[in-house]
């Protein structure tokens, strides 16, 4: 095994623990504290604009409690009201201070949640803003002695240095006004949309590039038939660039490794972590950024001399001159996106080395038949499923989502994921999909592909567009799921597998080919009856 395909290998393992699509979600469910009359609100985001004399100064999120009446969803509907801090600041009996209407800012402690609400409603307040004595937010729920609470101004919690800041406000001016609303997300953002396809097209492009390599190799192993040449020795002959077929083993220990790093993640997780990550995907990313140029450029004729023309180098052996060339510019750009990955449009960046590093993973990564295939969507299928369902009970959160949004990372969030900032969105943040969604699947779409090149089957005849149709269903669902589920992070390859692995099964035993693709899967060389011609 080369340099490459060890480092290609080596992402491979680290970088398939991310198998979600994730939106983003404003609605908190919680099932520990359950729904009762006068108790019934869904814990969602609150945005609270606030002006100074008149001036807008800043912006806080906080958490609107279970009990109150529901939140305006749009900010021309929602009055201003002016602030006026609690005398005594718990509020837990009787303000000193007149009320006509003002939302009152009170601190957390010294009595219950429903207790200062009605409190603050009885001495004429129209709001109550719940100061958290942390730097989180605490969803407010009802006294577990309250049947039936009865509350009828809203209360909204906000973190500790926003309250803070609220109180610095109101010694410093006398006319502090705020807002309260929680505008709600678009039923479909149109990034959900351009990640479907940037996911569908990577497939794409590496399933064709997959099986024009596969059929390159089958040629020129047609020829060593031919020519009855005695240095074939009954091998496989493979591109230059050298293919890793997985195994049953390696299917099988996917479940145990993949869900060691994820483990490792989520304990590990923290700023220097992510760090470390961010190197390990920028050499990923180099590594398949070149290959995919180096692949793309050696189609034209004028680099097919640098491309054919060598030089030795220490520890990588013999590397292209045209592969020198693309180094470089391959090199800086990942730097470039590790330094200014925290800039708005370093998404764009992060993206393109990720499909890149997508596509020579299943460019050089390969299931030999459909027996593997099926072993490692199957795997697949449950390890999704337990990391981001399961293993609430036993973590109290679910790793994968936890993961994914950057854990104890300062939200910053791991590498390994396709996204784009939500667009129509006014609570913003990005869509994301894992790699493990795109490249699992990815690899028996790519199988089917080449299966159908090498066995001479039309596109309607053979399996890749019905398996690629398939995948790009699977996807669309879990996009449906998602909204329904209000943005919380779905497992997709709950979604996929069943259609994509179950449509390629159930199409295989129709035609009675079942049996060879789960054994035998594609051909080695061309079948005796495919004429096939090499490219001029």
């Amino acid at each position: 095994m080369g340099f490459k395909e060890g480092v290609i290998l080596c992402c491979f393992c680290v970088f398939l623990v991310s198998c979600l699509v994730n939106g983003g979600d404003i609605v908190h469910h919680d099932d520990v504290a359950p729904k009762r009359p006068g108790c019934n609100n869904n814990f969602v985001l609150v945005k609270v604009p606030t002006w100074v004399n008149r001036e807008e100064v800043t912006q806080f999120v906080g958490i609107g409690a279970r009990f109150g009446p529901t939140l305006e969803s749009r900010e021309k509907r929602a009055n201003q009201t002016k602030l006026a801090f609690a005398d005594p600041p718990d509020c837990c009996s009787k303000p000193r201070n007149k009320l006509t209407g003002e939302a009152i800012l009170v601190h957390r402690g010294n009595c219950s949640f429903t207790t200062k609400a009605k409190v603050a409603e009885a001495a004429g307040a129209s709001a109550i803003i719940i100061v958290n004595n942390q730097t989180e937010l605490f969803k407010m729920v009802c006294g577990p002695d309250k049947s039936d609470v009865d509350i009828g101004i809203p209360a909204v919690m906000l973190p500790q240095d926003a309250g803070t800041t609220l109180i610095e406000f109101l010694r410093n001016s006398s006319a502090v006004f705020l807002q309260l609303y929680s505008p709600k997300r678009p039923a479909v953002d149109v990034a959900e949309v351009f990640l479907w396809l940037m996911a569908v097209i990577t497939i794409l492009c590496a399933s064709y590039w997959s099986a024009w390599s596969a059929r390159e190799a089958a040629i020129e192993q047609d020829k060593f038939l031919k020519d009855g040449t005695d240095d074939y020795g009954g091998k496989k002959v493979t591109h230059s660039g050298g293919v890793l077929d997985i195994n049953m083993i390696s299917a099988l220990l996917f479940v145990v490794v993949a869900s060691c790093f994820l483990i490792m993640l989520y304990k590990l997780m923290s700023f220097w972590f992510i760090e470390i990550l961010v190197v390990l995907f920028c050499i990923g990313g180099v590594e398949g950024l070149q290959t995919c140029l180096v692949t793309l450029l050696s189609c034209f004729r004028w680099f097919e001399h640098a491309q054919e023309s060598f030089v030795k180098v220490p520890l990588l052996g013999p590397v292209s001159y045209l592969t020198l060339a693309i180094s470089p510019f391959c090199l800086a750009f990942a730097v470039m996106w590790a330094v200014f990955r925290r800039v708005s449009i370093a998404w764009i960046g992060q993206d393109i080395l990720g499909i890149a590093l997508i596509i020579t993973v299943l460019q050089i990564i390969r299931v030999p038949n459909l027996k593997v295939g099926t072993v490692l969507l199957t795997c697949a299928f449950f390890y999704d499923i337990f990391w981001v369902f399961v293993s609430k009970w036993l973590f109290h959160k679910s790793v994968m989502i936890e993961v994914a949004r950057g854990h104890k990372s300062g939200e910053e969030g791991i590498p390994m994921l396709l996204k784009i900032p939500r667009m129509f969105d006014p609570w913003g943040g990005y869509s994301i999909i894992g790699f493990g969604d795109i490249i699992l699947p990815g690899l028996v779409v790519a199988f089917s592909l080449r299966y159908d090149w090498l066995c001479n089957k039309s596109l309607r005849a053979g399996y890749f567009l019905w398996t690629m149709t398939a995948y790009g269903l699977g996807l669309f669902v879990t996009y449906v799921a998602l909204n329904l589920m209000d943005g919380r992070g779905q497992p997709a390859l709950l979604y996929i597998v069943p259609f994509t692995l179950g449509t390629f099964l159930l199409l295989g035993a129709k035609r009675g080919e079942l049996k060879h693709l789960w054994t035998r899967g594609e051909p080695y060389r061309p079948c005796p009856h495919i004429q096939l011609q090499p490219a001029e």
